[in-house]
């Protein structure tokens, strides 16, 4: 999952949050800096916790470059060696957090590895019990959080209903998704009490011994790969698998591994021989370190827990937030309220000289993954994450006043951006002279149905149009509208 997440940095951060990104990061650090009175305090850091606040601002795409570079060589390091440490962790979560927030399980994984050995086995420092439970902690309120924010949330979850929407009006359906909406509405009634038996009932046989705690740990892990078969929920559901790992001990765990001479399992099994004969292994300085950070550790979950759980108790519960400035216990939850209906915005431009124009010619843009053109079979991307994709589904049951990076994304495509440009899956305009005018129009979208009219087509979706979602703009329009909020103005290509 860390992987992905910085190989998903490295290739979309500069587009996004870059110099010429759609929201400057510069801009919003100058923004949290001014509000503090101009100083790198500790409250700028609590509020915006990141070491870019420590690096020359001069090239900000380079130090995005290398801050996900180097996340994502480290982390591919981790996986392919299967060796990590606790400065190799720490320094993976420093720098993802400087570029992204919630980040408890990597904070985590920290506590979970030796000091400063890089070790595949580390004999003298098994994993804290500590940790552990730090592990079987998370996955609860992950669980937890959830079930309780769809019982208070959509009458849907009530009515056994929600599953009648889900799949059609999900951040990105895939083609699995497509036919899934099609399953009998008891079949939808079984697939909602099954995701609250699941996130309601299940959490709480980790604390009812080391059978169920097994049993809760495959149930969890089958779940997280029904819904990563299911939908495009980018890396999430493949990290959420992370924490339920915790469920299992060496031995529910010792069929993964080769039972050949010197590989992992013979020597977990050498050091099993020695503790059951009394044997006891010389502890190292940083053993004697790793137990007192553990102690502390545990102290402090427990500690920043309190809010939390106050949280799941309380009747307006929140969900996917933090009580502390580094992210560190946080509360979780998703899909609270189910949208019965699903709109897209879609971009299009035409050469015309005036957009108002009935004769005028306008050609749609689409993007990598999301709903569009309506005979373009829904993707699979899962984990890889296409984040412009995912904001367009926001902001298509929001406005474009509340999502004013839309209207630069649109002065973008009027000057012909190639940075901008590589978030999208096609160009229109691609070998001509860039589009006057851009718009955008919405539009309810619905599977079409298998083996109907539509699909004989080759229609995935069928549209209905809404109305526009933005009206024309061209780029000396956009001028005044760029000035007031110190985005460069575009240059056309």
């Amino acid at each position: 999952s860390t992987v992905v997440a910085f190989l998903v940095a490295y290739h979309q951060n500069k587009q996004l949050i870059g110099e010429k990104g759609l929201l400057p990061c510069k801009l919003y650090l100058q923004n949290v800096k001014r509000y503090f009175k101009g100083k790198i305090s500790l409250d700028a850091l609590s509020y915006a916790p990141t070491i870019i606040w420590f690096l020359d601002w001069s090239d900000m795409d380079s130090i995005l470059d290398y801050l996900s570079g180097f996340g994502l060589a480290t982390s591919a390091f981790v996986l392919v060696t299967g060796c990590a440490n606790m400065i190799l962790m720490a320094v993976l979560w420093i720098l993802y957090l400087s570029l992204v927030n919630l980040l408890e399980t990597g904070f985590l994984g920290i506590f979970l590895c030796p000091l400063w050995t890089l070790s595949r086995l580390p004999s003298h420092t098994p994993p804290s019990t500590i940790v552990i439970w730090g592990f079987r902690w998370l996955i609860f309120r992950i669980m937890l959080g959830a079930g309780l924010i769809k019982i208070r949330g959509d009458r849907c979850w009530r009515e056994l209903t929600c599953m009648d929407y889900h799949y059609e009006t999900q951040p990105v359906p895939n083609p699995i998704a497509y036919f899934m909406h099609r399953s009998p509405w008891w079949f939808h009634q079984f697939e909602t009490l099954f995701n609250h038996f699941i996130e309601l009932v299940v959490p709480f046989f980790i604390f009812l011994g080391r059978r169920m705690c097994i049993v809760h740990g495959v149930l969890q892990i089958l779940f997280q790969v029904l819904l990563i078969v299911s939908g495009n929920l980018s890396f999430l559901n493949w990290l959420t698998i992370v924490p339920s790992i915790a469920c299992f001990d060496d031995t529910s765990l010792a069929f993964l591994f080769s039972s050949r001479q010197g590989g992992v399992k013979d020597q977990l099994a050498q050091v099993q021989v020695k503790r059951a004969a009394g044997e006891q292994l010389p502890l190292r300085y940083g053993c004697y370190v790793r137990k007192v950070v553990n102690i502390s550790f545990g102290l402090l979950i427990a500690y920043l827990s309190v809010p939390v759980i106050l949280n799941l108790l309380n009747s307006r519960q929140v969900m996917n937030t933090s009580f502390n400035p580094l992210r560190i216990v946080n509360t979780y939850g998703a899909f609270g309220s189910i949208t019965k209906e699903r709109t897209e915005v879609i971009i299009q431009g035409t050469s015309s000289m005036d957009p108002n124009d009935p004769a005028a010619v306008w050609e749609e843009y689409d993007f990598k993954c999301k709903p569009g053109d309506l005979k373009r079979r829904p993707c699979f991307i899962s984990p890889y994450h296409y984040r412009l994709d995912w904001l367009m589904w926001f902001a298509a049951f929001q406005t474009y006043e509340q999502n004013e990076w839309i209207i630069h994304l649109a002065g973008k495509l009027l000057a012909q951006d190639e940075v901008a440009l590589s978030l999208m899956a096609t160009n229109p305009f691609a070998g001509r002279a860039p589009p006057r005018w851009i718009r955008a129009e919405h539009f309810k979208y619905k599977f079409s149905r298998p083996g109907g009219k539509h699909a004989g087509d080759g229609k995935w979706w069928i549209r209905k149009r809404i109305g526009p979602y933005f009206p024309p703009v061209n780029l000396q329009g956009l001028q005044k509208f760029y000035e007031d909020r110190s985005w460069p103005h575009p240059a056309q290509a």
